[in-house]
């Protein structure tokens, strides 16, 4: 029994060697040579390689399981490609999950189209996601996708030329198909983003200035930039482990608005187009409320008004549209911010989910914010996607928002609860046969 060979396996470049690894890890698991202490705490919005993330979604699942969640699931930028890995590697580890995927929508024929709604890069364009997808739906999403990645890719490849123009006098030589497109996954399905781009910047940084005073210096007297004395300790520790991102930090924030091009409506569809596709599919198509800003949390944002002035015109937008779910992040969000957009939800039928998004080597899967009293029923929520996603897959009708199901007439609080009661007491190793445990008669 090798345990770390089975851990660095499931950041192998081969899926079927990661899985394999998540399967010997599980069946050590199981047989008591590796243990956990299990929290209450869930995560569905892991990033992977399929967007921007040092994760394989191998390696989520597993570090998921060994931060004590009860459910990982992954969400990816134009992409599903994870979605399989991820299913697999979980029920392997014993592990809930759930997938989905995200991107930017058009909002530019609705009454928000002048508007910062939820996107600190563009007016008119939000971010949304679109959970617990059903299994035998991930090859539609995919086809769905497509189309937007290769458009997507046409901008990328236009920000590498604007980016390249901008610092080719400082010794950089960035091409988008030689330095950008292998750090991804696009041959699989995965996504291309500006983390990319500047990822791969960072590491062409770091090989022609090495690491410590010199890239330092050259940062801040050629390049010009501030660089905060915090980060500035982290970039002379040559044995930094998360250098190259942290690198990526400070270029995002000098550089993206320089480089960045505006996405077009080829590659951001209509908000109704999408959410009735996710509608169509038994999905759960959630708008990703971000709030106004006083002060980043993470520190990847600036100080900014978004959402809260027009916050219940946006709601009663989002029903109109046909959005079953909100989205938030606890960690990011004041207690005020939390209580008003709850309020307002519940009074418009809206489902409540959260994640909060891991795309860097520094974050935590961790989450304990969930398990405060303002967000504690964000873990219900959690665990009745889950439920939704597996007896979906089994049985369409049995979605948490279909009108087939034969508890549609039952209030929204009241299915939450009960699908979130089978999720609570589902086999992680036979997730699909919760189908068992459905029950038709009445809710109380």
């Amino acid at each position: 029994m090798d345990i770390r060979l089975w851990e660095e396996q499931l950041s192998d470049l081969s899926k079927q060697t990661r899985l394999d690894a998540a399967l010997n890890l599980g069946q050590s698991i199981r047989e008591g040579s590796l243990t956990r202490t299990v929290l209450e705490e869930v995560n569905n919005h892991v990033h992977t390689t399929y967007s921007f993330s040092p994760y394989e979604p191998s390696a989520a699942a597993y570090a998921a399981w060994k931060a004590g969640l009860g459910i990982v699931g992954s969400i990816d930028h134009d992409s599903i490609g994870a979605a399989e890995e991820m299913l697999l590697s979980c029920q392997h580890l014993g592990l809930a999950s759930t997938v989905g995927f995200e991107l930017r929508v058009s909002f530019l024929d609705t009454p928000l189209s002048g508007r910062k709604i939820n996107n600190p890069d563009s007016e008119g364009i939000a971010y949304i996601c679109i959970h617990g997808v059903p299994r035998q739906r991930i090859g539609e999403v995919e086809a769905f996708l497509k189309p937007l990645q290769e458009v997507r890719n046409k901008r990328n490849k236009a920000q590498v030329e604007a980016l390249q123009a901008l610092v080719g006098r400082y010794g950089f030589d960035l091409d988008f198909e030689r330095d950008v497109l292998p750090l991804s996954r696009h041959e699989e399905g995965g996504s291309v983003t500006e983390r990319h781009i500047l990822y791969a910047m960072a590491n062409q940084c770091i090989a022609m200035m090495g690491k410590g005073q010199k890239l330092v210096d050259f940062l801040e007297k050629e390049l010009g930039l501030s660089v905060p004395a915090k980060l500035a300790t982290l970039l002379l520790d040559e044995q930094n482990p998360h250098y190259a991102y942290d690198l990526l930090g400070l270029f995002k924030s000098s550089f993206l608005p320089r480089f960045f091009i505006q996405p077009g409506r080829e590659e951001c569809l209509d908000v109704r187009e999408v959410v009735a596709f996710s509608n169509r599919i038994g999905s759960i198509a959630a708008y990703a409320y971000l709030g106004d800003i006083a002060q980043s949390v993470t520190g990847d944002k600036k100080a900014e008004k978004f959402e809260d002035e027009f916050l219940e015109q946006l709601l009663d937008l989002l029903v109109d549209i046909g959005f079953p779910a909100i989205t938030y992040m606890p960690p990011r969000n004041t207690e005020a911010q939390m209580k008003r957009l709850q309020t307002l939800a519940k009074a418009r039928g809206l489902m409540e989910i959260s994640g909060v998004d891991i795309n860097s080597s520094r974050q935590s899967m961790n989450c304990p914010e969930l398990l405060l009293p303002s967000a504690h029923h964000l873990v219900d929520s959690a665990w009745a996607l889950v439920a939704h996603e597996k007896l979906s897959s089994v049985n369409p009708a049995l979605g948490l928002f279909c009108q087939d199901n034969p508890h549609a007439k039952a209030s929204l609080e009241k299915r939450i609860a009960y699908y979130a009661s089978l999720g609570r007491a589902m086999d992680a190793t036979k997730p699909y046969s919760l189908i068992d445990q459905f029950e038709e008669k009445e809710l109380s």
